[in-house]
This record gives C-alpha cells, sequence and structure tokens, in this order.
C-alpha cells in the first residue's frame, strides 16, 4: 500500500518546551490510522502542525508533495482537511452556509454535488439545514464539522477527538460514518481518547504518551497488547497483568 501521508522524525515545540519529540508515521490509501494517548500527550499538537497550524521540524509529505512550503489554503487544495476538536463551527450562521464555507475553493457546479454527498451521508443535517448551528446538539454539531471538511472531497480526513462529549448512540453512528468514509475512498487520521471504539474501525494504530510514539502495529496488535488494554481499554486481558 503506498503511502498518502508521511510524517518523518517531526519534533513541535511551544517555545522551548518541545511538545513532539522524532515523530514518525504514515497513513496509506483507503486506510484508517488512529493515535491514541491520554489527554495531554502530544495527538492535537501533532494534527495541528501537519495542518500547517503550528511550525514543526522535520518531513512531511502528502500525495507525494513535500508540504513545508505550503500554506494551510494550499494543503486543503492538495487534498487534506482537520475537522479540530472543538469543531469552530460559525453558530450565528445555518447549518448550509457552515457546509458552503467548506467548498470555498471549488467550482459552484462541484459544490452541489459535495453537499449533495454530505446530506447522503448526514441526513439529519439536510432536515435541519437551515437552522441556525449553535441550536444544534452536540452530536448535530460534530456531523457538521465533518461534512464541512468533506465539502472539498478531501483525500484525507483528519478527525480529533470526534467523540468527544457524545452519547454512545451518536458516537456509533459517527464512527460507522468514519468507516463508510474508508469505503468511498477517503482515508482517516483519527486522534482518539475512545480507544476501543477507535481501535474496533483502524487498520493500524500508534500509541503516544507524553510527545513519543511508544507503540505501533495492526489494531488488532494494539488491542491485544496487555499494557494497552489497561491504560487505555479499561481492562487486562485475561490471564495477564498490566506492565
Amino acid at each position: 500500500m503506498s503511502a498518502l501521508l508521511t510524517v518523518a522524525d517531526v519534533h513541535i515545540a511551544y517555545g522551548k518546551v518541545e511538545a513532539v519529540r522524532g515523530v514518525s508515521l504514515d497513513v496509506g490509501e483507503n486506510e484508517i490510522v488512529t493515535i491514541i494517548g491520554a489527554n495531554g500527550a502530544g495527538k492535537t499538537t501533532l494534527l495541528n502542525a501537519i495542518m500547517g497550524v503550528l511550525p514543526l521540524r522535520g518531513r512531511t509529505t502528502f500525495a507525494g508533495v513535500d508540504m513545508a512550503p505550503l500554506d494551510i489554503e494550499d494543503r486543503v487544495a492538495t487534498g487534506l482537511s482537520l475537522v479540530p476538536e472543538h469543531r469552530e463551527l460559525f453558530g450565528t450562521m445555518n447549518v448550509e452556509d457552515n457546509l458552503e464555507l467548506g467548498a470555498f475553493r471549488i467550482a459552484k457546479a462541484t459544490a452541489a454535488r459535495s453537499l449533495e454527498r454530505v446530506y447522503t451521508l448526514f441526513p439529519r443535517l439536510k432536515e435541519r439545514r437551515k437552522q441556525l448551528a449553535g441550536t444544534l446538539s452536540g452530536g448535530e454539531q460534530q456531523m457538521l464539522a465533518m461534512g464541512r471538511a468533506l465539502m472539498g472531497a478531501p483525500k484525507l480526513l483528519m478527525l480529533d477527538e470526534p467523540s468527544l462529549g457524545l452519547a454512545p448512540i451518536i458516537v456509533a453512528d459517527i464512527f460507522r460514518i468514519v468507516d463508510e468514509l474508508r469505503a468511498a475512498g477517503v482515508s482517516v487520521l483519527l486522534v482518539e481518547q475512545n480507544a476501543q471504539a477507535a481501535l474496533q474501525i483502524a487498520d493500524r494504530a500508534y500509541v503516544m504518551e507524553l510527545g513519543e510514539f511508544v507503540l505501533s502495529g495492526s489494531a488488532k496488535e494494539i488491542a491485544a497488547n496487555k499494557g494497552v488494554a489497561a491504560s487505555y481499554l479499561g481492562f487486562q486481558l485475561e490471564g495477564e497483568s498490566a506492565i
């Protein structure tokens, strides 16, 4: 499988404090890769740096293109998109207007097709298309944030804590849609504290602690690791003790 996104020996600092140290990862085409870890591990920082929000040291390529000279808008144009942890919607604008903001770089006819695609994925958004974004439930706002990111037809969607604060039934719906995106040819880089849900749909996983990757492998391998089970899944594997 060819790598769509490659991150090599990346370091990210806030002033003199290094928040991410020497991490490397790759995401292939039609693949879901998850990064799990505790709050403050550096997961969000890494996504923001890949998107160009924060400076980094190291090498990042996307679809064979060196991203170092690209600003955020150029990275979006190459097919990279980020749904941030706090969604960053425009609460006083309606659902459809928020969605259309995600299509600012594409032709009107293409945007219309993207809008219908988003409404097919998220029929609830179509029902509420004239409702103000600020009046939506948390789950609906997450759907809207994802829909807006999909309006530009990205090749890779980065999701930062999409399950945060949502009821289990809504989380299941969100993760079902993530799985559908992979089937439709969209790769996903998923940052998630809900490790159990993330590992159920991911192809591969990285475990991040204190700014470094301490473990990586297939999602099944990571889920079967006794230390991961005790630290992130909330249980110990039968016959084993936690690290």
